[in-house]
């Protein structure tokens, strides 16, 4: 996303904007071990994590990436399943996607921080984001 736009991600090892973490939305007390799991079988078991649950909707992203690591561990959320990468390559963006598919990890919406997200509000990146799904959804349905 650029300018509020979706972008296709490229595959490279140059990384991606922002500090390295990823921050997670959607996922039940339960599921937070077994998205580990994935991440370590992804190569990416070092990442900081980030919780985020619905007391976060109104932080700007900026503001949750600067928490600690762990953050919001261990609370369920009940926002969109959603994964904000930021600061990994690219290719081990895709890398984490493939796995998330191959394991039959629940459906998650998918954003890359762009220094114009990192302004905005958790609640509005989300709103966004399934806006996006569902034009491009539509999209496929009339082809």
């Amino acid at each position: 996303m650029t300018d509020g736009t979706f972008e296709r991600v490229q595959h490279s090892d140059d990384r991606m904007y922002g500090p390295t973490k990823l921050l997670l939305c959607g996922f039940s007390g339960a599921a937070q071990p077994k998205f580990k799991a994935v991440l370590k079988m992804a190569g990416l078991g070092d990442t900081e994590i980030l919780w985020a649950n619905e007391s976060h909707e109104k932080t700007p992203l900026t503001d949750l990436l600067a928490l600690p690591d762990g953050n919001g561990a261990g609370k369920a959320s009940e926002l969109p399943r959603a994964i904000i990468v930021s600061g990994i390559t690219q290719n081990q963006l895709h890398g984490l996607m493939n796995l998330c598919r191959k394991t039959g990890m629940q459906q998650s919406l998918w954003a890359a921080l762009t220094p114009t997200s990192e302004t905005w509000a958790l609640a509005r990146l989300l709103t966004e984001l399934q806006a996006e799904r569902k034009a491009l959804s539509g999209r496929r349905k009339k082809k």
